[in-house]
């Protein structure tokens, strides 16, 4: 099962404020652990809103709102996906992640990545075999 760990935005990320050299390396080590354990998939850190868009979508138009957004704390940081074999097994590894805030708090949150089975019968013979050959040709651009 793959699960995504989010890292939740605050104050100082959303200002843009880089990591330290201390955050920099033991998040370097973390990652390292996971590419060892061969949990990780993909992992990565996002800009502050205020360099994004956010699209709304509704029957009748698509509005886009540009950054930076309201409730820092809402909105993601950056992320990793994990292919593990439990949430249990997610959240162990969420629980390791390097403390980006001293005197702060790091907030994660833990969710599980939606796989085709997930669809029931809505998912086609015809969507799986299509679905199988996007990820086909999405691999071959790693």
């Amino acid at each position: 099962m793959r699960f995504m760990i989010l890292i939740k935005s605050d104050e100082k990320t959303e200002q843009g404020a880089a990591p330290d050299e201390r955050l920099i390396n033991e998040m370097g080590m973390f990652n390292a652990r996971m590419e060892k354990a061969g949990v990780l998939r993909g992992g990565e850190g996002l800009t502050p809103s205020r360099e994004g868009a956010r699209v709304t979508i509704t029957e009748e138009k698509r509005t886009v709102t540009d950054g930076p957004f309201a409730e820092a704390k809402e909105l993601v940081a950056g992320f990793w996906i994990i292919d593990v074999g439990s949430l249990a097994e997610a959240v162990e590894w969420a629980r390791q992640v390097p403390h980006a805030h001293p005197g702060g708090t790091t907030e994660l949150e833990v969710r599980r990545v939606v796989e085709a089975d997930d669809f029931g019968d809505a998912f086609t013979p015809e969507a799986r075999a299509a679905e199988d050959r996007l990820r086909e040709r999405l691999a071959k651009l790693d």
